[in-house]
């Protein structure tokens, strides 16, 4: 499997707090059966530069290959809706044509359509994150669906769809899942003890609304395909 959010980069954000956090999350990931992960710090500025975001993936994955664990990490963010527009297509997920885009969880802004079709006019591919913990999306969720098209993409927490975030969260993410709007599913992972890089549960719970190849098409075949650059299918 292959977690395309993940907040394993050490002293970066509100994820892993130093490098050792780093290692037992990706430890945790490889028992999972996660081999691959993209670092989506929060990008709320340019505080970081994707530069500064790869040479961090890179001391990480030394460290990771010095200590035998069987993960390779790569380079990407997560970025605020709130950033300047002009700024996001700098922040793509492994230099690809994808930007992971958060929404504020209070609420759905009203520019939010605009956003997402000005970067979709410069021809990148936004993903949105985690929008079944939107309040505004949690309550009507129809809000998300008039937002989509095929250029526009959406990924679920793992912990929304087995209630670590509480029942009006998980039941969004099952309607999601059930609409057929799901994209990808991904850990939004913080810590080795809390919200943490896991997705094969996730991904069971998916199989019994959907069927196994879809299920596995979200944790697997899609990020693949957001990974290297290619098509979602």
């Amino acid at each position: 499997m292959i977690d395309v959010h993940c907040h394993i980069l050490p002293n970066i954000d509100d994820g892993a707090a130093d490098f050792d956090e780093s290692l037992e999350m990706a430890k945790l990931a490889s028992r999972d059966g996660i081999h691959k992960i993209i670092a989506t710090p929060h990008v709320y500025d340019e505080k970081y530069t994707i530069a500064d975001i790869i040479k961090r993936v890179d001391r990480l994955n030394r460290r990771l290959k010095q200590n035998n664990i069987p993960v390779q990490i790569y380079p990407g963010a997560e970025v605020s809706i709130s950033l300047d527009p002009a700024k996001i297509p700098k922040y793509t997920l492994n230099n690809t044509k994808y930007t992971l885009i958060e929404f504020p969880h209070t609420h759905l802004p009203s520019f939010a359509g605009k956003i997402l079709a000005w970067l979709i006019a410069k021809d990148l591919k936004p993903i949105i994150a985690h929008p079944e913990r939107n309040f505004s999306i949690i309550r009507s969720p129809e809000l998300l669906l008039n937002l989509l098209n095929n250029n526009t993409y959406v990924q679920i927490t793992a912990g929304s769809l087995t209630g670590d975030f509480g029942g009006d969260i998980q039941y969004c993410a099952n309607y999601l899942l059930n609409s057929g709007k799901v994209d990808v599913i991904a850990s939004d992972a913080h810590s080795p003890k809390f919200r943490t890089p896991v997705l094969s549960e996730a991904a069971e719970i998916a199989a019994t609304h959907l069927n196994k190849k879809a299920s596995q098409r979200l944790v697997s075949t899609n990020p693949a395909a957001i990974l290297t650059g290619d098509e979602i299918h």
